[in-house]
């Protein structure tokens, strides 16, 4: 901020409450006033940050004066004020940090110069497993068992908590990042001391996790980024990134009586995905803004990386500022707020603003919503409720032999001849679902196998039969809902009136609650709604992400044993905001979310294949039926028990030391110093090999020769192909280490867990089952030929690369068009460095992976254009040598380096690759060998 330039002469104050705060004005600007919020956001990012070289008046311009209806090609430079964590992705990014730390002090410098430059907050969130579940001390009993699985880690963070500045960490126990973010970490307006000045400014952020966009609900412009750019950001590095296109989403009506801000989600989810709005960011403005309460906000904002957006953002407005008082936000922090959002146009006001540009609009009656799921294996997959049952089975044909059987015409149905709306109706089947009752089962159409395959099975001394679409899983879990009072008190009061009514859950149901804070629990308790829930099983298990990242812990041994030994189709519903195929958890089949009251109706229900229209829940004490309908709390009494259970003392209590922990956490024996003492014997976090042999001055570029192709990819490869996630298998390599290592099986956890050890994480690279290396024919997973052996036999990339490193072979990956599409994950750079890759040649690249590969020192090449692989006539087992790559070595960036394939026929392939070098930032990333490098040295020198 030290060096701004101030070209078009925006510095000024502002004066709030006898206090001065230093500010850069946008409204000077021609074009700035008709600017999206968020683009205006940008801008005064732009010009409090501009340093003539990576942040010049040109880009500026170019932003105050965007074309709403160009396509992006301008890029920019987005300085972030701060940044969150959680525990998975957080841990690699401070065992970057402390390494850097050991390798200031190799170069002669004061290793406690590193720090984080902007604020840098981890939440402990992703840790904790639903072991135990449906007993009053299942809190306690996970918790225990979660330090017990990752006392290394903790301990490690808790010594990143004291020795670095800037750094702080949320115990686990307390929260999920994103709720704690809206509750408390989030300003809205950051003030920060630059050069003995206060400055005000818009608070933005990244996140190492995609949901960071929750935030944008109280009108702070962030997203999940990956690992190296959370890193660089820590580290005062900007963000690459093209000024996007803005998608303007107006919003008008108000949500009818039985439909919950979760429909209103899933309903602008399925829009948006339809719509396509990938890369781009959407802004909500209309009359119906002011009626939507921050919490519906914040949940809508949580779901934009299910639609695909960069952000889903509202605007600064009195429901903000309401909001920001309730949490126990300062008076202060609130009347700044409105001052800086007034005095930038960044004030939405319900009606005057002038509207802004947008590239494109889309528009929704909230009064049209309808009370909705998503399912069985994307959140995009809106199915209205009174179409469940229909939906389910029509769905269920693909998870389930013979699941959906009707004669020819299911037949038609499977091949796609009709839509699912025309496909045949099946009935409920006759079976006991623990309510004291059988079902009233429906005759069965002519023509019709029921779908149903019942197995018998004993549960805790009750007899009961399990089948498709038995809900294995029942889940209040994720930021999404559980941050939001009104969907969270609607389903603790179904959970009263279904008790009352006389009741109860089926015994396969798996239940579970668990909250994104303490705030929850505390209303909760106020009301008095804890004993309902837990009478129907939702006690407290742990506040953290759980069943939506996959966290669920096992099923019921006994519905585990039916599901495997039967092929069973059994489901999850879950309040989440992800439910894809094998995300939930191995046994379950059909996944759906659900509002979280829809989660207790589920869990009454007992199964997908239900119509709460038509069919009961069971029979209550009377003896009567019971429908849902009779049961579901009104909106009123909802809002009124959220008035009477909530209070702002709430919030400014549970957070008043929220960064002390627990007596556990206290008591973890934890290293002192301004460098971490690594522990030998440790696998889950270890000091990676960045640094080793660093120089103070960087070596020159140098050309690529004799590289071998590790894998030759096709199209689409995305990052969860390349990065390590899931279980760990025990005959996979990072298995094979463990094992070696002395850990039991029983113990290996996941990769995420383990993001902190480069020996585990190298070793899962490339390594998706799902992978298809085009080096082999009908091989799946991670493997490729290892032409160090004569015929270049298959292995495990893992030791091929291992081999190739021993014969000193540089290596290099061919790929098709979007490489390293999906989510930002650091691991999909770092490991593809430390496996030996030099450059990726691909047909296209998904931005930010591109810029991931420039920061690990992966020069990311691109085919001529209409080239590929295939045209060239390249299969990948040619030596390559790159040539041109030392012209960096004169400050610019060529445009084309040669490439030579040579083929054991003795023929060469010759062609001139792109550079995907794309910026000065970038091209000093590499001339450094990384962005790690580059910040290490400038900091030694500084």
């Amino acid at each position: 901020m030290s060096t701004n330039r101030d070209s078009f002469g925006a510095k000024g104050t502002l004066e709030v409450g006898g206090r001065s705060y230093g500010i850069y004005r946008i409204g000077g600007l021609d074009g700035a006033a008709t600017l999206p919020y968020s683009l205006k956001v940008l801008l005064e990012n732009l010009l409090r940050t501009e340093d003539g070289k990576n942040i010049t008046a040109d880009h500026i311009t170019a932003l105050a004066g965007w074309d709403e209806a160009a396509e992006p090609d301008t890029e920019i430079q987005f300085t972030p004020a701060r940044v969150v964590m959680q525990d998975f992705t957080g841990v690699p990014c401070i065992v970057d940090l402390a390494t850097m730390r050991e390798a200031m002090v190799d170069l002669g410098g004061d290793p406690t110069k590193i720090n984080p430059l902007a604020p840098a907050e981890l939440v402990i969130d992703h840790s904790v497993i639903i072991d135990v579940f449906g007993r009053s001390d299942a809190f306690e009993r996970n918790v225990e068992i979660e330090y017990q699985r990752n006392g290394e880690r903790y301990q490690f963070l808790r010594w990143g908590q004291t020795a670095f500045e800037d750094f702080k960490v949320v115990p686990p126990g307390t929260g999920i990042v994103h709720q704690v973010n809206i509750e408390h970490l989030a300003r809205t307006v950051m003030t920060r001391e630059v050069g003995g000045e206060l400055l005000a400014y818009p608070d933005t952020c990244v996140g190492t996790d995609s949901h960071t966009t929750m935030v944008n609900g109280l009108g702070v412009l962030g997203w999940g980024v990956g690992g190296i750019e959370a890193e660089a950001a820590m580290l005062g590095q900007p963000v690459s990134m093209l000024i996007p296109r803005v998608v303007g989403f107006k919003l008008s009506g108000a949500i009818p009586a039985g439909a919950t801000a979760t429909d209103v989600v899933l309903t602008i989810t399925e829009m948006l995905r339809e719509h396509g709005v990938v890369g781009k960011f959407v802004e909500f403005y209309g009359d119906g803004v002011a009626q939507v309460p921050l919490a519906n906000r914040a949940t809508i904002g949580n779901m934009s990386p299910e639609f695909g957006s960069t952000c889903a953002i509202f605007p600064i407005d009195e429901v903000t500022l309401e909001y920001l008082r309730l949490t126990g936000r300062s008076d202060e922090q609130v009347a700044l707020v409105e001052a800086y959002a007034r005095e930038q146009g960044m004030w939405l006001e319900p009606s005057g603003n002038a509207e802004a540009r947008y590239s494109e609009r889309l528009e929704l009656d909230l009064s049209t919503v309808v009370p909705s799921i998503a399912g069985p294996k994307r959140p995009q997959d809106r199915i209205a409720l009174s179409g469940a049952k229909e939906q389910f089975h029509a769905d269920l044909a693909n998870y389930a032999d013979g699941g959906a059987s009707v004669q020819s015409e299911v037949d038609l149905e499977l091949a796609g001849t009709f839509p699912a709306s025309d496909a045949p109706s099946h009935d409920a089947r006759d079976d006991d679902h623990g309510n004291g009752h059988p079902h009233h089962a429906e005759p069965a159409a002519p023509g019709v196998r029921r779908a149903s395959n019942p197995v018998q099975v004993t549960i805790a001394g009750e007899e009961a039969s399990v089948d498709h679409g038995h809900v294995a899983i029942a889940s209040i879990t994720s930021c999404t809902n559980t941050s939001n009072p009104s969907v969270m008190m609607a389903s603790a009061l179904l959970a009263r009136n279904a008790v009352e009514k006389g009741l109860s859950v089926p015994p396969w149901v798996k239940t579970s609650m668990a909250p994104g804070s303490k705030v929850v629990t505390g209303y909760f308790e106020k009301a008095g709604m804890w004993p309902y829930l837990e009478a129907l099983g939702f006690h407290l298990v742990g506040y953290g992400c759980t069943t939506c990242i996959g966290n669920s812990g096992p099923i019921i041994d006994e519905v585990s044993a039916a599901v495997n030994e039967n092929d069973l189709a059994v489901v999850s519903v879950l309040s989440g905001n992800r439910n894809f195929e094998g995300r939930i958890n191995p046994d379950v089949k059909m996944n759906y979310l659900a509002s979280p009251p829809l989660v207790i109706a589920y869990a009454l229900a007992g199964t997908m294949d239900f119509d709460f229209d038509t069919q009961p829940l069971g029979r209550g004490k009377d003896g009567e039926d019971v429908f849902l309908k009779e049961i579901w709390p009104s909106p009123e009494e909802v809002e009124s028990t959220i008035a009477t259970s909530i209070s702002r003392d709430m919030f400014t209590e549970d957070y008043a030391d929220v960064f002390a922990g627990d007596e556990r956490w206290q008591s973890l024996p934890t290293p002192a110093g301004d460098t971490f003492e690594w522990a030998d014997d440790s696998t889950y976090v270890r000091k990676p090999p960045y640094f080793e042999g660093m120089q103070a001055q960087p070596a020159p570029v140098e050309d690529i020769s004799g590289a071998r192709v590790l894998a030759r990819l096709g199209d689409s490869v995305t990052t969860d192909h390349i990065s390590p996630a899931g279980s760990i298998k025990a005959d996979s390599p990072a298995g094979h280490y463990l094992a070696e290592h002395g850990i039991d099986r029983k113990d290996f956890n996941s990769y995420g867990s383990r993001r902190g050890n480069h020996e585990v994480m190298i070793r899962g690279t490339f390594a998706n089952i799902r992978l298809r290396n085009q080096l082999l024919d009908g091989v799946e997973g991670g493997f490729t030929r290892d032409f160090t052996r004569d015929g270049g036999p298959q292995e495990t990339i893992y030791d091929a690369a291992q081999n190739y490193a021993a014969a000193d072979t540089p290596l290099v990956i061919l790929a098709g068009k979007e490489y390293g599409s999906g989510s930002s994950r650091d691991w999909a750079a770092k490991g593809t460095r430390l496996l030996g890759v030099k450059a990726v040649i691909a047909e296209s690249y998904e931005r930010i992976h591109r810029s991931n590969l420039i920061g690990m020192g992966v020069l990311p090449l691109q085919f001529p254009q209409g080239e590929t692989a295939e045209s060239l006539g390249l299969d990948g087992t040619e030596v390559f040598s790159i040539s041109g790559v030392t012209a960096l070595n004169d400050g610019g960036v060529p445009r084309t380096v040669k490439v030579t394939a040579a083929k054991e026929s003795g023929e060469s392939v010759e062609f001139d690759a792109v550079v995907r070098i794309d910026t000065p930032g970038e091209a000093d990333y590499y001339r450094n060998d990384g962005i790690l490098q580059y910040v290490l040295r400038s900091l030694v020198s500084a």
